[in-house]
């Protein structure tokens, strides 16, 4: 029997696959790229999240930066989001994305290769929900959360959610952002923030 070989580097293994919660693609498993750091959004936490944003969803237009695997653009797409942009700078990660897309059909969808600051210095149109999971540990959110409101890029009544390591001191408060829910896996936290006009 010939020898067995490793998949070669970032190629998607065979325990790197998640699971689409809920509507049209529920329960259909997709692979991602074996990339350092790469986590996607645990199950048990998408779940609470889509059920928290269930009005919310269908119809949207969604940012999915730092998208990774693509959990979360993936399930807002399955619930009926109008549209979803994905950003990633990672060639197989990004790779990984297309393929899925093309796997799934996937319509009302642009995958965007490249840094996420570079395209938000030129995105102009808004969002109604942005998912930002960034790599842990590199101080990146309060940076992302600084371009996208400066350029204007959350609608009004639009919503903000994003994962930080557990402890992590993020200054929502300066960008008018407000706790509506939070969640908790692991040392990762949870934050759907709004912004709070009074």
């Amino acid at each position: 029997m010939p020898p067995r070989h490793p998949p070669p580097p970032n190629h998607p293994r065979g325990n790197n696959l998640l699971r689409i919660i809920g509507g049209e693609w529920r329960s259909r498993r997709l692979p991602f790229a074996d990339v350092p750091g790469l986590r996607p959004t645990p199950d048990r936490v998408r779940e609470t999240l889509f059920n928290w944003l269930q009005g919310r969803t269908p119809g949207s237009r969604c940012l999915d930066l730092f998208a990774g695997s693509g959990a979360l653009g993936f399930e807002a797409l399955s619930r009926g989001a109008q549209e979803v942009v994905m950003v990633e700078k990672h060639p197989a990660a990004a790779a990984a994305l297309r393929a899925n897309i093309a796997l799934l059909g996937a319509q009302h969808v642009t995958l965007v290769h490249d840094d996420a600051f570079r395209y938000l210095q030129r995105e102009t149109a808004a969002f109604d929900l942005i998912f930002l999971d960034p790599p842990f540990r590199q101080n990146l959110l309060e940076p992302v959360l600084e371009n996208l409101f400066s350029r204007l890029l959350l609608k009004p009544g639009g919503m903000v959610y994003l994962e930080q390591e557990s402890g992590a001191d993020t200054g929502f408060a300066r960008f008018g952002l407000e706790t509506h829910r939070v969640t908790q896996a692991g040392q990762a936290q949870g934050f759907l923030l709004f912004v709070n006009n009074q």
